[in-house]
């Protein structure tokens, strides 16, 4: 039974600059029925797979993350923004449009060879996804893939994570 999970995801033109489609999942997230069906879809991929930790990025990737994290009985990891976690700390660099930003976690937030998901809520040009790879693999955990609710095609993200790891998206744009 498939479930229109589109009708939840609202467009706002030309925000936050114009041209831009802004895809909007706090609908999503408030309708209790379709946030369930989602984490459902988001974990179905995984199931069997021994997920043993599931690593949302900041911030959205926060909400999908830790609920798919109970969904497949496995621990949750944030990947945080600077400023936000207490050292010792992993880091990786990642470029933006204008500029660079950076993920952290605790640098013993994932034990090595810990079968890890890496969770976000969208996938754009694929730089932050590709961080928190990278952020992954210096914690030495073994990357089992990537899940994330939507998917903007036209950005190329998909082409920067490549095809060597598993990646999931549940809505393309």
């Amino acid at each position: 039974m498939s479930f229109d999970f589109d009708s939840l995801i609202r467009a706002v033109a030309d925000f936050p600059k114009p041209g831009v489609t802004f895809r909007d999942v706090t609908p999503l997230l408030a309708d209790a029925g379709g946030f369930a069906r989602c984490i459902d879809a988001l974990a179905e991929p995984w199931q069997g797979s021994q997920v043993q930790a599931v690593c949302g990025i900041e911030s959205r990737g926060f909400i999908f993350g830790a609920a798919l994290a109970q969904k497949l009985h496995a621990g949750f990891v944030p990947l945080r923004k600077p400023g936000k976690l207490p050292p010792p700390l992993v880091e990786v660099d990642y470029a933006l449009e204008y500029g660079t930003d950076r993920l952290q976690a605790r640098n013993d937030a994932l034990r090595p060879g810990e079968r890890t998901l890496i969770v976000d809520d969208v996938l754009a040009t694929g730089g932050t996804l590709a961080a928190a790879r990278e952020l992954v693999g210096k914690l030495g955990a073994n990357l089992v893939g990537a899940s994330v609710l939507i998917e903007l095609d036209a950005l190329g993200g998909r082409e920067r994570w490549g095809a060597d790891v598993r990646l999931h998206s549940l809505l393309h744009y």
